[in-house]
């Protein structure tokens, strides 16, 4: 990870930005509705959290065979998806509410998806979203060597199937969260002095990730092991539930950067980058889906990632109205608006472009 941050062309000679940050608070202005949640992601949030632990009480309260404790637990991780997209992510970037604390909140049930609230914002809202798709910055980048995500990354023969075995790896995302992830990631970050918003010291975001996680293996694996149920089961459910989780959220997420359209920009050898930072987002982001209202409704908006990106501080619940107005803009300015019309299109681009990438390099076109 290059620890030398880039900079952002600072004049943008198109006014895209300024012009598209008038136009969205005008939206809101003369609409009189604010940039936060309302009663729908209140209610939203309601039904994700039912979903994901009304089948984990029925699992400690009920004597039942494990074939159905096992779809339990998947069901489990469909709501542990849904909480993570929908809730967590809003509540982390201060667009869930506008009280700081109900954000706090809303954004500390990381914990109960096996994170931790400052690793998150670290890697997602300071190395994400502000270097997006930047080669050595951008961590959703980097999965070691076992998956080349782009073509700056060192290429190994097995590569050449990865289109193959990603989707599997996809999976142990958050299960990596709730054993090894959090605890590589704090001693990084805190080595390089990041932070999001106001700086805690080391000994407290240490002893946070370490209490969190002794509750957290508390709940979810001692505690139904102590009322009864075989260890083995337990662990098993446990497993399904992460790898459910985290087999969607690592898809939905490389829809939106890992596909042929977007770019994978590097800095000049002053460390400087081509685009402004609102004009850099277009490049490395795509929208999917925009019109389905299932995957709009679950995904938490994260199928309109352009929107996202441009304006993380605005609840997911209003992309859908200011989509509009960025594609309109961007097409003003004669810049790009990528966007895969369907979930599915989405998909077969992402793992194509894997394909591509698996190549030998001087094989690939």
């Amino acid at each position: 990870m290059n620890n030398t941050a880039p900079t952002f062309a600072r004049q943008d000679n198109l006014k895209f930005f300024r012009t598209l940050n008038s136009r969205v608070n005008n939206y809101f202005k003369e609409n009189n509705i604010q940039k936060t949640g309302n009663w729908k992601l209140h209610l939203k949030a309601v039904i994700l959290f039912a979903v994901f632990l009304t089948p984990y009480f029925l699992i400690l309260t009920l004597d039942m065979p494990f074939w159905l404790m096992l779809l339990l637990s998947i069901v489990m991780g469909v709501g542990m998806a849904g909480v993570g997209m929908n809730v967590m992510h809003d509540g982390n970037h201060g667009s869930y509410s506008n009280k700081s604390w109900i954000n706090k909140f809303m954004g500390g049930t990381i914990y109960v998806l096996a994170g931790n609230v400052y690793n998150w914002q670290v890697q997602h809202n300071v190395l994400h979203h502000t270097y997006t798709n930047i080669p050595g910055h951008d961590e959703d980048l980097d999965a070691g060597r076992i998956i080349r995500f782009t073509e700056h990354a060192e290429w190994h023969r097995f590569h050449r199937f990865q289109h193959y075995y990603s989707v599997f790896l996809y999976g142990l995302l958050t299960f990596n969260w709730a054993l090894t992830t959090d605890f590589k990631q704090m001693r990084n970050y805190l080595k390089r002095k990041l932070s999001y918003g106001e700086p805690k010291s080391p000994k407290i975001l240490w002893t946070t990730l370490i209490i969190t996680k002794m509750i957290y293996v508390s709940i979810w694996i001692v505690l139904p092991i102590v009322i009864g149920i075989t260890w083995w089961k337990v662990l098993l459910g446990f497993f399904a539930m992460h790898y459910t989780a985290g087999l969607i959220l690592s898809i939905v997420f490389q829809l939106a950067h890992v596909v042929d359209h977007t770019t994978n920009p590097t800095p000049n050898d002053l460390g400087e980058m081509d685009n402004t930072w609102a004009i850099h987002q277009l490049y490395t982001t795509t929208n999917f889906a925009p019109k389905n209202a299932i995957v709009n409704w679950y995904t938490g908006g994260l199928n309109h990632q352009i929107e996202h990106h441009i304006f993380p501080n605005i609840s997911h619940i209003h992309y859908g109205k200011i989509a509009k107005i960025v594609k309109e803009t961007a097409k003003e300015c004669n810049l790009p608006y990528y966007e895969y019309k369907t979930m599915r299109s989405a998909v077969v681009a992402h793992f194509k472009h894997l394909r591509e990438l698996g190549m030998k390099p001087e094989l690939s076109v």
